[in-house]
């Protein structure tokens, strides 16, 4: 768009005025409000991006097991399947998900009564040790007051940022300036329709005398009250001698919004690690079918993130109980793998050079008897 701006001729220096604000762009700040609001409430892809994954990663089933006696731990299992009087096992993990997606990391706690909540990032402060090389405790803000939280009763799950120690990045900050544009060409479009689905203009006076600033204000005045809005579209505009109306010398097909809201929204859906075509976007040509787009999604994006919770789960439900567990996930019961697992069932059944028994043993089974094998 700077560039289509830049080329204007000396005669429609005015029309620059209008686009003063594209000149000096204000993107989005990284802070958690900011990038919450912007991105997360009021963009839909973004939304979509992240409600999917949090939506899939918690509908995962699950089993906590003792890794010594690999029988099922209760006590744990009955935890995570109500981690608290509020929320469900679902509700929780999607809380837990959207704010990893959302400000990178993820802070979880366990009071007394072995309940657990997810902590907003915003207000959860880390604190490190003398050398900076761990973390001592947590600071908890809320309201004006501050709790300190021991080390042990916080998980913090977070994604890998390259200049930051102790935070995660979010992919909503890496998407940021898309997810900027993309709400930018949105509110453009909204204030043409506003507009009576026209562009711009600007009046232009013909004789050599200027305009005095009383004159010109009373100008802009009778223009915003009898012609602007939606409600006056279509009047005919009565102009006094020495007064001349043109519109803007951009169209809408110039500056082509459709297109470049379709480009930000594949950006965003990149940096989340979406298929565009799982979130609405239309014309994604990457995969043949949904289905194949679903099994891309799952594990490219979803299990990867799943394992790192996962294994963030473990360590710290290990430590904090004293006890050897391991949570695994139930791939098998997952639809969108499906076709897949098939497909590794039929390479497997009909390898000739395995025994029944190496079979089983393949998919979990115990051995049959020993007058059985082949």
């Amino acid at each position: 768009m700077l560039s289509l701006l830049r080329h204007f001729t000396a005669q429609r220096q005015e029309y620059l005025l209008a686009y003063q604000n594209i000149c000096n762009p204000q993107w989005t700040s990284c802070k958690y409000e900011t990038i919450a609001d912007e991105g997360f409430q009021k963009n839909v892809f973004v939304y979509r991006a992240i409600n999917l994954i949090a939506r899939d990663i918690a509908s995962i089933p699950f089993t906590v097991k003792n890794r010594d006696s690999q029988e099922e731990n209760q006590k744990i299992t009955k935890i995570l399947q109500r981690p608290n009087k509020n929320q469900s096992k679902n509700a929780f993990f999607e809380s837990v998900v959207n704010y990893l997606l959302i400000s990178g990391n993820t802070f979880i706690h366990c009071d007394n009564n072995n309940q657990l909540r997810c902590l907003r990032s915003d207000r959860v402060h880390i604190v490190p040790n003398q050398d900076k090389t761990e973390v001592e405790s947590y600071i908890y803000s809320v309201d004006s007051k501050k709790y300190q939280i021991a080390k042990t009763d916080i998980l913090h799950l977070k994604l890998f940022h390259p200049l930051n120690d102790w935070y995660g990045l979010s992919p909503l900050q890496v998407a940021s300036r898309a997810i900027d544009q993309h709400n930018e060409m949105s509110k453009h479009n909204v204030s043409i329709l506003q507009n009576g689905g026209r562009p711009s203009g600007c009046l232009i006076v013909k004789n050599s005398e200027n305009l005095t600033p009383e004159q010109r204000e009373q100008l802009r005045r009778d223009i915003r009250e009898v012609y602007a809005g939606t409600a006056n579209s279509g009047k005919v505009m009565v102009l006094e001698g020495g007064l001349e109306w043109k519109e803007m010398g951009l169209s809408l097909k110039d500056l082509d919004f459709n297109e470049g809201k379709n480009l930000t929204s594949r950006e965003i859906a990149q940096a989340f690690g979406v298929p565009p075509v799982l979130i609405g976007i239309k014309g994604d040509t990457a995969f043949t079918s949904y289905k194949e787009a679903r099994l891309h999604f799952w594990e490219d994006t979803v299990l990867p993130l799943a394992e790192l919770i996962r294994l963030g789960f473990n360590t710290w439900l290990s430590e904090k109980f004293r006890q050897n567990v391991e949570i695994t996930l139930n791939l098998d019961a997952i639809p969108a793998l499906s076709s897949k697992r098939e497909s590794l069932w039929h390479s497997i059944s009909s390898a000739d050079f395995l025994t029944i028994d190496e079979k089983r043993k393949i998919f979990g089974y115990p051995p049959l008897k020993e007058q059985n094998k082949i």
